[in-house]
């Protein structure tokens, strides 16, 4: 881990190699999380394989590679300007996959979303990740996370029109 890391708060033992796998999962965060270190796929290229692949099918249906993920996080990260992983309240890994569970925060005081201006109003949320690492570099990213949740507290849904 090249960059200061939020608190690990629940993992196990690692051998050498899963160990450099979390390194490799962390830092990818690091860069794709941050709304300051995040310029979208240039963030993060270095860091996935030419084949990679991302699934989060209800949350960024459009996106299909991690390079498409920070690309359309960065758009996220524009509306909630200090969006920070507060925690990974679980990491582990077996082999080449790395599973993390995290909490993350922010408000809503950048741009505006989907034609609603900056309301303020902060959110928190959790979200869980699945990665496969092959060769040092990010092979595929499942992610799951409840956007309704986050679009609530926030403001940008009037009720249950997602639901």
């Amino acid at each position: 881990m090249s960059r200061p890391q939020p608190p690990i708060k629940i993992s196990t033992t690692h051998s050498e190699v899963e160990k450099r796998n979390i390194a490799i999962v962390l830092d990818y965060m690091s860069l794709a999380y941050p709304p300051k270190e995040n310029k979208g796929r240039s963030s993060v290229s270095h860091l996935c394989t030419e084949d990679s692949t991302f699934t989060a099918s209800t949350t960024f249906p459009k996106c299909h590679t991690p390079l498409d993920y920070a690309d359309a996080h960065a758009r996220v990260m524009s509306c909630i300007a200090d969006l920070h992983i507060v925690s990974y309240d679980v990491v582990f890994a077996k082999d080449g996959h790395v599973l993390l569970r995290y909490s993350a925060e922010g408000s809503h005081c950048g741009e505006p979303h989907n034609g609603i201006e900056p309301t303020g109003r902060k959110a928190q949320w959790t979200a869980s990740a699945i990665f496969e690492v092959r060769d040092g570099k990010v092979q595929s990213f499942i992610k799951e996370w409840d956007k309704l949740n986050m679009w609530k507290q926030l403001g940008w849904m009037k009720g249950d029109e997602y639901v």
